[in-house]
């Protein structure tokens, strides 16, 4: 008896962000992110949790809305929605000023509630 054809299950653009920015956010790895969103999956191949990644980096979270499924196209050889390929230093370029962007938004955050902490204790005790 031959094996079943699996159908590829499709998530929404607004679960593959929401799924990528935990992981991202929490610090997870793609074995604890199949656990906690994928639980039942026989499969323990995580290949499409680094492909949602990479398009999270590269592209953000409008990278995740396009569809990119289909055979590639023979005239310019790119898949369906996808941009053409960087070249691997702009890439790496890209993908650092994200993540070191990232940081500074965090940084900003915090201090802005220390800030904001700073000037709630000083209005306080001048009152």
């Amino acid at each position: 008896m031959g094996k079943t054809k699996r159908k590829n299950k499709k998530y929404s653009p607004e679960y593959k962000i929401n799924v990528i920015m935990d992981m991202r956010e929490n610090h997870m790895g793609y074995k604890e992110t199949m656990r906690k969103y994928f639980p039942h999956t026989e499969d323990k191949n995580f290949k499409f949790l680094k492909q949602w990644e990479r398009i999270y980096l590269e592209e953000g979270a409008e990278g995740l809305m396009n569809e990119r499924r289909g055979r590639a196209c023979s005239a310019s050889g790119t898949r369906k929605g996808r941009p053409p390929k960087l070249d691997k230093k702009v890439e790496e370029d890209i993908i650092e000023e994200n993540q070191r962007l990232r940081m500074e938004i965090e940084y900003l955050k915090k201090l802005s509630a220390l800030v904001l902490a700073e000037e709630r204790k000083n209005g306080k005790k001048q009152k």
